[in-house]
């Protein structure tokens, strides 16, 4: 016989305003309505879900929060699932466990909730023996480390990232060596241990010493730079004395206030011989390329690359997870438990 799945209505943690804080809002709606998958799209139940900046920061920007986002919204785009039903002509199968980015929307993806849409180009199947836990963890994060540096270095190069220890250092810091480059990065002093454990070469603690200090007596200069912090202006802006002539910094990280847009407009439009900017900075967003989470799969799957969480939280701590995160002081990623335990697989008898 068939079974009846999945039902009609779901659990789902949701919001409306964002006043005092996006966790401060959150309620879960017992009885939300299944989403409705698009021609190239996965509907998906969700095991869990990691948490990332972007599902709480833009939606905290008055206009933003106001006009693109659709009310009542739930955050979460990292997810490890099950197929419910595959998008039209996927190889990808019902009952199939798959992880990637969840929604149609990079700022509300959805996933926090037990049932969701993910896109066939943002969508995977998960290796056997990869931990669904481990693999909610990629999506931002791991796209995010893996496409500003894995495309643009090369075996032998010296890699500065700034920001070892978050969700996106860690991966930032096992791509690189993986690359077979000599990765530098900055961290506290409590996580210096830490950053050397995921293979860091040379660490930085910001705590004890100026990072541009320390980068200018290391005798070299660096092939690429990845800022994975970006408040930082004084290191933006004196990259060039530390870098290669040529070589890029990427900006990844940054709070999105209006002093940051007006530094990165400044620094894109006054030129060098006026006072502006010397060195090649450029700004980033992760793109959704199959491939990559691919690749990130099978390294996870051969142990080269070790997913780090911080601390795993229940589906129903949901606006705990949230505080934890708002912090900025963890260690990799924190995980929501969704349905790790109860998830169905779609099956036909």
């Amino acid at each position: 016989m068939t079974v009846i799945f999945p039902p009609s209505t779901m659990r789902a943690w949701q919001y409306s305003i964002t006043k005092g804080g996006l966790e401060k809002n959150l309620k879960i709606n017992p009885y939300a309505p299944l989403p409705k998958p698009t021609s190239d799209q996965h509907l998906v139940q969700i095991i869990a879900t990691a948490l990332n900046p972007i599902d709480y920061k833009p939606a905290e920007i008055p206009g933003v929060a106001r006009f693109a986002i659709t009310k009542p919204a739930t955050p979460g785009i990292d997810f490890a699932g099950s197929i419910v039903t595959p998008a039209p002509g996927s190889p990808l199968k019902a009952g199939q466990l798959v992880f990637g980015l969840s929604g149609s929307s990079p700022l509300a993806g959805g996933a926090l909730s037990e049932f969701s849409v993910s896109g066939t180009k943002s969508t995977v199947a998960l290796l056997d023996g990869v931990d669904p836990d481990h693999a909610a963890t990629v999506g931002v994060a791991g796209l995010t480390a893996y496409q500003s540096i894995v495309p643009r270095v090369k075996k032998g190069d010296k890699i500065f990232i700034n920001g070892g220890s978050g969700g996106t250092g860690v991966f930032s810091i096992q791509f690189a060596k993986a690359m077979g480059c000599h990765a530098t990065t900055t961290c506290s002093t409590t996580n210096v241990e830490f950053c050397k454990s995921l293979g860091a070469d040379d660490v930085v603690d910001y705590k004890k010493e100026s990072v541009i200090g320390a980068l200018k007596s290391r005798g070299h200069k660096f092939d690429h730079a990845v800022d994975n912090v970006g408040t930082n202006k004084e290191l933006i802006w004196h990259c060039h004395e530390f870098m290669q002539s040529g070589s890029v910094y990427v900006v990844v990280g940054g709070e999105p206030s209006l002093e940051n847009l007006a530094d990165n407009l400044i620094r894109k439009v006054w030129p060098g011989f006026l006072g502006g900017i010397k060195g090649k900075v450029v700004g980033f967003w992760p793109q959704q390329k199959p491939e990559d989470l691919q690749q990130i799969g099978e390294w996870m799957k051969t142990g080269k690359v070790k997913p780090m969480i911080d601390q795993k939280f229940s589906f129903e701590q949901a606006p705990q997870a949230f505080e934890k995160l708002r912090t900025g002081r963890t260690k990799g990623k924190i995980v929501i438990d969704v349905a790790s335990e109860t998830y169905k697989k779609v099956s036909n008898e």
